[in-house]
């Protein structure tokens, strides 16, 4: 028999976020110190690397080597290590695990509409929230410096996101509960409300940025990804990011590849709600090809599969991407899920807003014979993200901004926004504390950053850069 529900009152709960603040001021969040004993980072790394696809790893490091912006993209273990021994309100939500500043941008909503949200949930588990919204700021004091900007325009920029994360709370408190889960953020909206805001050039960039976004779909990834061979599209090769799997494992064995595809693919539909396992049924296999994506997640076994639909023009590319435990799972508990893959696609329901209608899940040998757990969404969907490279000192505070909101509406679907609005208040004593413990741990990741140079300097590891 199921327990009762409890459902605390209003004022029980708005209690329950005061008295947090006398157990963990929210001042002590500015606090960072390296705990006796402290991992090597670099362990950290190659621990991660035992599981992953031997040959890629060289290519993980080399773009972590790149900068400290983007060592600090695949550190997600390392700063996961550190947070577990920074202070916590004891309020819980579901967490990203991972919400840098580019793991934000614009996809399309099942209607159709431009929408920005999150967009990775490799490392999403339940746990303190105060963790993401530590790794967003760090991530804009990591970036800030990067683009060169003073301690003052870097400062302004993290209290502006933590900010823009507490207000945002504090505003859900005030909806109903309906209200809250059906908050969004229209990209295109936003532009159109705040775009008198800002620069002139700002809000250019931000709309050009949503009209490419809408190209870059199936139609897009079948032109730069494939070419016609003997009458039927093909995938291009470009080892070793796009290796097509006849190459991985040779001709000879083509019919245990079709098969294996055929279990993964069949797996995968028995994820999906009725409707969308038909329209995926619409559909006939092509092809597949392991690809290489992102920072943090090379090395993990990803692969492109190409349907084709009503003909060869109507193409669809799906992306299976390979799962493993939380990097939270040690510091945060267990996930509940046995399949790493569901653990994903939970976690991105309870966060996002809106998510892509082919996002599903699946458990199916490798074709090395080891079990593993992908998730499986549509390889582009009017995706779009930020060119941080190119922010200016007000666009990187808008944006941040924009983060900031985003990730307090993704925790408020979960955990309990009228508590966490209750801790975080009126006042800015949250946003300068976080904004101060940002810079702390961007000093830290410099640091690991060149241990990490150091290793491969030594010979330790191997990088492979320019990939």
């Amino acid at each position: 028999m199921q327990p009762e529900l409890a459902h605390p009152t209003l004022a029980e709960r708005r209690a329950r976020g005061k008295a947090a603040r006398q157990e963990t001021p929210r001042t002590s969040h500015s606090a960072f110190e390296p705990q006796p004993g402290r991992p090597d980072p670099v362990d950290l790394l190659e621990d991660q690397a035992a599981s992953r696809v031997p040959s890629l790893v060289p290519i993980r490091y080399g773009r972590m080597l790149v900068s400290p912006f983007t060592f600090f993209r695949g550190a997600a273990l390392i700063m996961a290590n550190d947070l577990a021994a920074t202070p916590r309100s004891g309020l819980r939500a579901q967490l990203c695990g991972d919400a840098h500043l580019s793991n934000f941008g614009v996809f399309a909503s099942p209607d159709r509409s431009l929408v920005f949200d999150l967009n990775d949930f490799d490392e999403t588990l339940p746990g303190p929230w105060e963790w993401d919204v530590k790794r967003l700021v760090t991530s804009l004091a990591v970036a800030g410096r990067e683009r060169g900007f003073t301690g003052k325009q870097r400062a302004r920029i993290a209290r502006s996101a933590a900010g823009a994360y507490r207000e945002g709370m504090r505003e859900l408190a005030r909806m109903t509960n309906l209200e809250r889960w059906y908050v969004r953020l229209d990209a295109e909206s936003f532009v159109s409300r705040y775009g008198a805001s800002v620069d002139e050039e700002i809000r250019a960039r931000a709309e050009k940025n949503l009209a490419k976004a809408r190209t870059n779909d199936s139609m897009k990834a079948f032109a730069q990804l494939t070419a016609i061979v003997d009458g039927e599209p093909r995938i291009i090769a470009d080892p070793p990011l796009i290796v097509p799997v006849e190459d991985l494992v040779g001709e000879i064995n083509a019919d245990e590849t079709n098969a294996w595809i055929r279990d993964m693919l069949r797996g995968y539909r028995s994820s999906l709600q009725p409707d969308r396992r038909q329209l995926l049924e619409e559909f006939r296999f092509v092809q597949l090809a392991r690809k290489v994506v992102g920072v943090g997640s090379v090395g993990r076994r990803t692969w492109i599969i190409l349907l084709t639909g009503r003909d060869d023009h109507d193409p669809l590319f799906l992306q299976a991407k390979e799962a493993g435990p939380s990097v939270l799972e040690g510091f945060a508990g267990p996930s509940e899920y046995d399949n790493c893959g569901e653990r994903v696609v939970v976690g991105q329901w309870f966060m996002q807003a809106a998510s892509d209608i082919l996002l599903g899940w699946q458990r199916v040998p490798g074709l090395d014979g080891v079990m593993r757990d992908y998730y499986v969404r549509q390889l582009k969907d009017w995706k779009g993200s930020a060119d941080v490279d190119s922010m200016s000192p007000e666009a990187m505070d808008t944006y941040g901004r924009m983060c900031g909101v985003t990730l307090a509406r993704a925790h408020a679907r979960s955990g309990d926004r009228i508590a966490i609005a209750s801790y975080l208040g009126k006042s800015d004593v949250f946003d300068r504390a976080v904004a101060e413990f940002a810079e702390i741990y961007a000093d830290q990741n410099e640091r690991d950053y060149s241990a990490l140079r150091d290793a491969v300097a030594s010979g330790r590891i191997a990088a492979q850069e320019g990939l």
